[in-house]
């Protein structure tokens, strides 16, 4: 299954672009589902039809779906949410303040990427488009594996064995004290079993050949950063990016004096998006006189973004541009610059930004904040990547 992830700052029209995209991929005969895991749901005003929790027909090959956080929330983790809120109930919380603690921060977008996964196993579409929340954050919880796997491993499994051996004993003792119950086995199972699944999916997400993000933009100062900011933690997390779309370009036909200078600031950001994102390849998209709303108007957009036998699910750029590596405790950011000799390279970092200069063309990073804190220490050109190693000073 080809699987992409539409994400962008919040208004760029990311929903819009994965509503067209859907459009072309099935028009090219691929089964498609558009998912919106977005808590703000817009995808179904963007089609102008109903959606739900499950995937519904909207044309041929084309379905789509708005994922019901709570739902999903349930199935995956309603019994360790009802465990915490009778614990909290005990110590003296009313039912619904226990409640909403009991829902741990991300775990509604950490289950949208869950439903995704599902629907990857189930293998009932060819093309998985995920129009997803605007910071992508639960990306940043792609690094749950890697922290909790040896203590869940090592800890986590022979304190489950024990506890469901111990609870029968202990239960009638502790639960007069207490005020609450021993875990069950259902819910000493469900963090397990919630470790696993992040564990696949990270598997899902970091293939390259199957999974990749596309970065919607628009050519503003704050937008690009913003675009910037979640490539880097992609990046950290080996999630490949092959596509920058650069939406809502005031077209030149327009000459009204009050755009003019939207205009000029707009080439210019223009320029800063194909040189920061470069080598990805960048699709422009005009501001359209009319909203994106309903199928009329989104083949239009589906014809703008696709050339007639374009296939969208194709992945349009393979090499990962930026990768941070750790080793031991030191960091490395190693960018593809494809024939660029290193001493045509100039670097300099002024807070969480690093400036690559390169001649006469200057490249923007905006650094995670696991390389935000520390300084470059040495650079050093290895088989069309520029390695930077970053160090405490």
């Amino acid at each position: 299954m080809r699987v992409i992830l539409m994400t962008g700052k919040g208004g760029v029209g990311k929903t819009s672009v994965a509503a067209a995209t859907g459009l072309k991929c099935a028009q090219m005969g691929h089964k498609t589902l558009v998912l919106s895991t977005d808590p703000a749901h817009s995808l179904a005003d963007s089609f102008d039809m109903e959606l739900g929790h499950e995937p519904k027909a909207i044309r041929e090959n084309l379905w789509g779906a708005e994922l019901d956080a709570l739902m999903e929330l349930e199935g995956n983790w309603g019994a360790v949410k009802r465990y915490i809120t009778e614990v909290l109930q005990a110590r003296g919380l009313d039912g619904v303040q226990a409640e909403e603690l009991a829902i741990l921060p991300g775990m509604d977008e950490i289950f949208g990427l869950v439903r995704m996964k599902r629907h990857y196993d189930e293998g009932d579409f060819d093309v998985l488009i995920i129009d997803s929340a605007p910071t992508g954050t639960a990306l940043r919880l792609l690094s749950l594996p890697e922290v909790s796997g040896w203590y869940m491993r090592r800890f986590y499994k022979p304190f489950q064995s024990m506890s469901a051996a111990l609870r029968p004993l202990f239960e009638p003792i502790f639960k007069p004290i207490a005020g609450f119950s021993l875990p069950s086995n259902e819910v000493m199972d469900a963090p397990y079993e919630f470790y696993q699944q992040i564990e696949a999916l990270e598997k899902v997400l970091t293939d390259n050949a199957q999974t990749s993000v596309r970065l919607v933009t628009n050519p503003e100062k704050m937008v690009i950063k913003e675009s910037l900011r979640a490539h880097a933690y992609l990046s950290l997390y080996n999630v490949s990016t092959d596509l920058v779309i650069a939406n809502r370009i005031i077209p030149e036909e327009v000459e009204d004096p009050f755009f003019q200078k939207w205009k000029a600031n707009q080439n210019i950001y223009k320029k800063e998006i194909y040189d920061n994102f470069h080598p990805l390849p960048v699709k422009e998209v005009p501001l359209y006189s009319e909203e994106m709303c309903g199928l009329q108007a989104l083949e239009r957009l589906r014809d703008t973004l696709y050339d007639t036998d374009e296939d969208p699910s194709k992945v349009y750029y393979q090499e990962n541009t930026i990768r941070v590596v750790q080793e031991n405790n030191n960091y490395s950011l190693e960018l593809y610059l494809p024939g660029i000799p290193k001493q045509q390279i100039k670097l300099n970092k002024t807070g969480d930004e690093l400036n690559v200069r390169i001649g006469n063309h200057r490249r923007n990073l905006v650094l995670p904040q696991a390389l935000a804190a520390l300084n470059p220490s040495g650079a050093k050109m290895e088989e069309d990547y520029l390695k930077i190693k970053f160090a405490n000073n």
